[in-house]
């Protein structure tokens, strides 16, 4: 659903010209199609399927990308969101083995708004609920063979059974039915994402990592019922099966002050407050899901790979929402709101596929953009109209508690 033209435009007579790119967008099965887990499809080796219809993808433009003018040894992944997610868990896969006849299947990672997503195994009752919620739904519970009978069911039967089960956009938000998940009896996608990290087993590839401003208030909107702190601590371990993390709850929401002023959308004083817990739950969501795991992240593979990271502030000030989650993809794409943001992923994103630096091509007006490090954790704050630098030290009291419990908090 994705154009790529302008960014193909861009590379070519653009801020980039003389670097031209091609485009490969790569469709893979989502939600129960993708990612339906639970001991039957662990059983049947048919788990993540969705990351497996994504790495097909890629062996497909290792073996036919020449054909269109294109370097099978220059390709760079790039995903947004739940894509952004796969793009790392791409990294990860096969404990971090991404080659493919021999040949490293991508040498460079883009990933905007996802990273890492500490998960319980496929066949954990959180995960086995949502698959005896779909069995039902597609009226399988009596058959001998659930998964058989899923199967045989119609594309549109089996559609509105998966949707039986909560989306992103309900009262559950990012506390998601359908995400990849470990299975460690199929050697594919076998351990939990933040132990792969921990482990060192991932693709030493370069990165670019960033997130919107104000990832969560897209995901608060629909929690207008949460008006004090107990609450929003009972909301927030709902998504955690385990009841060691459900215990850990309360003093992480301490670290977020019940103050609008300290919410999201941030810097906007008392505004856009339109529940009373709602600019508290969506920092906070933000920052679980999206912007402290980045930088958790980071902090973990920084040495090791060459990463550079960014926050997007541009449309600071958009009532209730601020810069809100996936308004990178107008920027991207396309010249709404504004040609600046677009212009500055487009040519950094072309450099950095070129030379694995976002720096490299010159002449383009644009600011430097400083290595991330241990000692140098710098951001590109990409503006309305102007990009400025900005430390990746904001929150940190309540970095510090979920980086200390970052194996703890699965959801």
């Amino acid at each position: 659903m994705y154009d790529g033209s302008t960014l193909i435009q861009n590379s070519v007579s653009g801020l980039a010209a003389g670097h031209p790119v091609i485009y490969v967008a790569v469709n893979y099965r989502l939600a129960g199609f993708g990612f339906l887990a639970g001991k039957e499809l662990q059983q049947d080796g048919s788990t993540n399927l969705g990351l497996r219809d994504q790495r097909l993808g890629l062996e497909w433009v290792a073996e036919n990308i020449a054909a269109f003018g294109g370097d099978p040894d220059k390709v760079t992944i790039w995903g947004e969101s739940a894509g952004s997610i796969s793009v790392f868990d791409q990294t990860v896969i096969n404990g971090g083995d991404n080659t493919y006849n021999g040949k490293a299947l991508f040498r460079g990672a883009i990933m905007d708004s996802g990273s890492v997503i500490p998960a319980v195994p496929v066949n954990n009752s959180k995960p086995q609920a949502v698959y005896d919620l779909v069995v039902s739904a597609g009226g399988c519970s009596g058959a001998a063979d659930t998964l058989a009978c899923l199967r045989s069911l119609s594309y549109e039967d089996f559609n509105n059974a998966v949707n039986a089960a909560p989306g992103i956009f309900s009262y559950d938000s990012v506390d998601l039915a359908y995400l990849p998940r470990p299975d460690p009896v199929n050697n594919f996608f076998s351990v939990s994402p933040d132990i792969a990290v921990a482990n060192g087993a991932y693709a030493k590839v370069p990165i670019i990592i960033g997130d919107q401003q104000d990832e969560g208030t897209l995901f608060s909107l629909t929690q207008s019922n949460i008006s004090t702190t107990a609450q929003l601590i009972t909301y927030i371990q709902s998504y955690f099966p385990d009841p060691a993390a459900k215990a850990l709850v309360p003093d992480l929401v301490a670290t977020y002050p019940d103050d609008p002023a300290a919410g999201s959308p941030f810097n906007t004083g008392d505004l856009n407050n339109i529940y009373p817990q709602y600019k508290r739950l969506a920092a906070m969501l933000g920052d679980i899901t999206f912007t402290l795991t980045r930088r958790s992240y980071l902090e973990s593979v920084s040495g090791t790979v060459p990463a550079w990271s960014y926050l997007d502030t541009h449309l600071y000030g958009t009532p209730v929402l601020g810069t809100f989650h996936a308004t990178d993809i107008l920027s991207d794409y396309y010249d709404v709101p504004a040609p600046g943001p677009r212009l500055t992923s487009q040519t950094f994103y072309t450099s950095f596929a070129y030379y694995l630096d976002p720096n490299m091509i010159s002449g383009t007006g644009l600011i430097s953009w400083p290595q991330y490090t241990s000692v140098g954790s710098n951001l590109l704050d990409i503006g309305l109209v102007n990009n400025t630098l900005t430390p990746d030290t904001f929150r940190s009291a309540q970095y510090a508690y979920l980086k200390q419990h970052e194996h703890e908090f699965r959801v």
